[in-house]
């Protein structure tokens, strides 16, 4: 089993940063691709970010490119999302993700192990 953890979700003002982690254990392998999730209450969960295992290569949604930066430290196999100039929106639950393999992917299904989220609020 892979145990994921986020932390570093709170109230930050419009304009503002926050950079949110996601700690990894357990049979978590330090290759494998994690992601980056958001849902806001009514609305589906919605791609945010990725990090290949292996190369590191990163992707990104159109909506944060730019501002966001997704990262990974493999010796504390620990995942940061790194988040600037965020808008004022309504809140919502930021999850990392991990997949069973190096290759990073946008969808939902291809994830395996979920965190349990951890929440962002813009205030404007």
């Amino acid at each position: 089993q892979v145990q994921l953890v986020e932390t570093g979700g709170g109230l930050v003002q419009a304009g503002g940063s926050l950079r949110l982690s996601c700690a990894a254990s357990g049979r978590a392998d330090r290759n494998f691709a994690m992601g980056w999730f958001r849902q806001a209450p009514g609305k589906e969960r919605e791609f945010v970010a990725t990090v290949w295992g292996v190369s590191s290569r990163t992707d990104y949604a159109d909506s944060v490119k730019g501002r966001f930066a997704i990262s990974r430290d493999s010796a504390k196999n620990t995942v940061y999302l790194q988040m600037n100039s965020l808008p004022p929106e309504a809140p919502a639950v930021y999850s990392c993700a991990a997949r069973s393999t190096w290759r990073g992917s946008s969808r939902e299904n291809d994830y395996t192990y979920w965190g349990q989220g951890t929440q962002v609020t813009v205030s404007s």
